[in-house]
C-alpha cells in the first residue's frame, strides 16, 4: 500500500514584486492615521461642526466610490504597473491640495482626490497579492496591511507632536506626498505584467470549502444562490471593519478630550494606541490565518473590538483610554485583512471584479460611518455616540459566522451536482 504524501506547508514569499506592492499599504497607513485624527482639529481650525468634519469621511468615500468600477479597467488596460505609478502620484497631488486647504470645499477637494489615488493604489496592490500569493494571500494581504498600520502607527504621533511644536497637524500629514512619490518610483520598476505571475507554489490539497466558493455565482441552481449569499455576508464584513476603524480613528481624539481632559496634541497622539494594536495583530494573525480558518478568527476579532470599546467608552484617564484603543486595535487590525482575504481568495479567476465590490462597499461605509458619528456627537456628545461601535462590532461578528456556513452548503450542493453528473 503506498502512503500518501503530505501536502507541502503553505509559505509566504516575500520578493522584490511583493515588497513594491507593500509600498503601497505604507502610504495609506500612514495618510489615515496621521489625517483621521487630525480631522477635529481641522474642523476647530475651520470654524465647522463636527458633523461638517465628518464630510472628510463623505469625500473619501466619494473617491472610493468614484474609482471601484474603474480600478479593474485601468489595470485591464494599462497593467498593473502603470496603474500604480498614476495612483501614486495622484495620492501626491491630493496630498498637496490637503495640506495647503483654507476652507472646508478646499481640504474637501483635497480629500477626494486622495481617495481616488489611493484606492486605485491598494486595491491593485491588493488584489495583485492575491493573485500572486494564491492559497497565502490571507498572510500575504494581512501582513500588507501591518506594514501599513506600523508605518502609520507613527502618523498619530508625528501629528502630536507637530501639534505641541505650534506647528499644526498639516506638516505631519504632507509626508504622504513623499511616499506616495518613493512607491510610484517602486512600482516603475514592477515587471510589465506582473499582476499575474503567480509564485509557484506546491499542491495544498483539498480547498477550504470557506475559500472556494465563487463570488461571482448568476446560476439559479441551489449551490450559486449560497455562494452569493455567501458573498454578500463577506461584504458586509468588510463593511463593518471599515465602519470601525474609520468612525474610531475620526472621533476618538474628541471622546478623549470629552472624558479624560487631555489636550489636543496628547488625545490625538493617544491614537497611536489603536493603529498599534492593529499593527500587532496582524503580523500575528496572517502566518495563523495558514493554519486556522480565517473566518473564525474574524469573528472572534469582532468581539475583541468590543472589548476595547469597554475599556474604552469607561475611560476617565489617558492610560486607560489608550488601553482599551489598544485592545480595540487588536480587534480591528485583524478584521479587514481578514474579511478582504477571504472574499478574494474566493474569488478565483475574478479578483480585481471582487476588489471593486469591496472598494465599493467600503467607500460607502467610509462616507456613511463618521458622519453619523460626528452628527451624533453634535447631538448627544461624544459619549454617547460611541455607543453605535459595539452595534456595528455585533454585526460584524454574525457576518463572519453566516457567511462560512453559506459557503459551506454552496460547497456541498456543488459536491452534490458532480456526484449526480458523474
Amino acid at each position: 500500500m503506498t502512503a500518501t504524501a503530505e501536502p507541502a506547508p503553505i509559505r509566504l514569499v516575500r520578493d522584490r514584486p511583493t515588497v513594491s506592492l507593500y509600498s503601497y499599504f505604507v502610504v495609506w497607513g500612514w495618510l489615515l492615521y496621521s489625517f483621521s485624527p487630525s480631522v477635529p482639529l481641522l474642523a476647530e481650525e475651520l470654524g465647522v461642526t463636527k458633523a461638517q468634519g465628518g464630510l472628510h469621511g463623505t469625500a473619501f468615500a466619494a473617491g472610493a466610490i468614484l474609482v471601484a468600477r474603474l480600478t479593474p479597467r485601468l489595470v485591464d488596460h494599462y497593467g498593473r504597473r502603470a496603474t500604480l505609478v498614476g495612483a501614486g502620484l495622484l495620492i501626491a497631488v491630493g496630498t498637496v491640495v490637503l495640506v495647503t486647504g483654507t476652507s472646508l470645499a478646499w481640504t474637501l477637494t483635497g480629500v477626494f482626490i486622495l481617495a481616488a489615488g489611493g484606492n486605485v493604489a491598494v486595491s491593485a496592490a491588493q488584489a495583485g497579492l492575491s493573485l500572486r500569493h494564491g492559497r497565502a494571500s490571507s498572510a500575504a494581504v494581512t501582513e500588507a496591511n501591518g506594514v501599513g498600520s506600523g508605518v502609520g502607527l507613527l502618523g498619530p504621533l508625528a501629528v502630536g507632536a507637530s501639534v505641541a511644536l505650534g506647528w499644526g497637524w498639516r506638516p505631519a500629514v504632507a509626508i504622504t506626498a513623499a511616499l506616495a512619490i518613493g512607491s510610484a518610483l517602486l512600482a516603475a520598476r514592477l515587471p510589465a505584467d506582473a499582476r499575474d505571475h503567480a509564485i509557484p507554489a506546491p499542491d495544498p490539497g483539498p480547498l477550504d470549502p470557506v475559500q472556494s466558493a465563487p463570488v461571482d455565482a448568476v446560476a439559479l441552481d441551489a449551490a450559486d444562490r449560497e455562494s452569493a449569499v455567501a458573498t454578500r455576508w463577506f461584504l458586509v464584513a468588510i463593511v463593518a471593519a471599515i465602519a470601525l476603524e474609520n468612525a474610531t480613528t475620526f472621533w476618538s481624539t474628541d471622546l478623549i478630550r470629552q472624558q479624560t481632559g487631555a489636550g489636543a496634541g496628547i488625545a490625538t497622539a493617544a491614537t497611536a494606541g489603536l493603529v498599534a494594536g492593529m499593527t500587532v495583530i496582524r503580523f500575528v494573525v496572517g502566518p495563523l490565518s495558514l493554519r486556522i480558518e480565517p473566518a473564525r478568527l474574524l469573528a472572534a476579532s469582532f468581539l475583541v473590538a468590543v472589548v476595547g470599546w469597554v475599556i474604552l467608552w469607561t475611560a476617565t484617564s489617558t492610560p486607560i483610554a489608550l488601553t482599551g484603543l489598544f485592545i480595540a486595535g487588536i480587534g480591528y487590525g485583524a478584521q479587514y485583512p481578514l474579511s478582504i482575504s477571504i472574499l478574494l481568495s474566493a474569488a478565483r479567476r475574478s479578483t480585481d471584479r471582487a476588489q471593486a465590490n469591496a472598494t465599493l462597499a467600503g467607500g460607502a461605509a467610509i462616507g456613511v460611518a463618521p458622519y453619523v458619528l460626528g452628527a451624533l456627537a453634535d447631538s448627544f456628545g461624544a459619549h454617547t455616540a460611541f455607543l453605535v461601535i459595539p452595534v456595528v462590532a455585533l454585526i460584524g461578528a454574525t457576518a463572519a459566522v453566516v457567511g462560512p456556513l453559506a459557503a459551506r452548503r454552496a460547497s456541498a450542493a456543488r459536491t452534490a451536482q458532480l456526484l449526480a453528473g458523474s
